[in-house]
């Protein structure tokens, strides 16, 4: 089991920092401390968009539309904090 256990604790805890960084740089791109002009700041930007798009959607297709606030994130990381800390160490026992 706990050969099992150990990847996907890895992969929610690497998730979790990915999107710690998107939204941390949102934050930033929002309050124009970094601007998209700069092409390390968009390739890194647009790295991460990709990367995490696929978890936004489907819960942007649930959620109703908040059109200037985005709350697909918030829900997408609240997902995976409970996944890491609560859901799967019961699944396996470590709880």
């Amino acid at each position: 089991m706990l050969a099992i256990y150990g990847p996907i604790i890895l992969i929610l805890n690497a998730i979790f920092f990915i999107m710690i960084v998107h939204i941390i740089m949102s934050w930033l791109i929002s309050f124009n401390v970094l601007n998209l002009g700069q092409p390390v700041v968009y390739s890194i930007w647009s790295g991460l968009n990709r990367l995490l798009e696929p978890f936004y959607q489907p819960i942007r297709n649930i959620l109703p539309n908040t059109h200037p606030l985005d709350l697909a994130p918030l829900v997408a990381f609240l997902i995976v904090i409970s996944l890491r800390d609560f859901i799967v160490p019961v699944i396996f026992g470590f709880a």
